[in-house]
């Protein structure tokens, strides 16, 4: 195994103080949510309880709430309730610096400091390269894939992760949480 490995261990990822941070952060625009609201009130009960059932290994991730949405393009959307969220938070946490450092520098899409505006500005880069200065014709594919998220291999993205964090706590972790969520006849194949 020559990769890079996670040093954080699981006791970092579900630390009160790691959840009360996660927590802080999930809240940014959600504060009149009624659920988001509804956990608010017993926060000090349900970090506890979310810690001790980490702790103790019988945390289990609820069910998604289904709803459809137009942004432009109909979607559906599955929402998993306040107290799984917080932890996806706690985990992105720890995470994300981390294997955000694995990424290509062209890779923008939900990376702090890329975005949007920062792809185009590097596609123009790209473009007017290929195109020498822009004497010559270029052809672009632009493509979107269908539920690509939904679709991904859980064993594939399990191994992944498993080869750079070593952890067997937070591997089973993120196993529950990739395995919360399955579309019909993708993910599991």
């Amino acid at each position: 195994m020559s990769c890079k490995q996670f040093v954080h261990a699981y006791d970092d990822i579900i630390s009160s103080e790691n959840l009360l941070a996660a927590w802080r952060e999930f809240l940014r625009g959600k504060t009149k949510k009624p659920d988001v609201q509804m956990f608010g009130y017993s926060l000090a009960d349900g970090v506890r309880n979310l810690h001790e059932d980490l702790c103790n290994k019988t945390y289990r991730h609820g069910v998604y709430q289904a709803f459809n949405i137009s942004d432009p393009k109909p979607r559906s959307i599955h929402k998993a309730n306040v107290h799984d969220r917080l932890l996806h938070h706690a985990v992105y946490r720890m995470l994300y610096p981390f294997f955000d450092t694995t990424f290509i520098a062209d890779s923008f899409s939900c990376r702090r400091g890329k975005g949007t505006h920062r792809a185009l500005n590097r596609f123009r880069q790209f473009a007017r390269q290929a195109s020498c200065n822009h004497t010559r014709t270029v052809w672009v594919l632009k493509c979107d894939v269908s539920k690509f998220f939904a679709s991904i291999d859980h064993r594939a993205l399990m191994g992944i992760l498993a080869e750079y964090i070593p952890d067997q706590n937070i591997l089973w972790l993120l196993d529950g949480i990739i395995e919360s969520f399955t579309s019909t006849g993708v993910g599991k194949e």
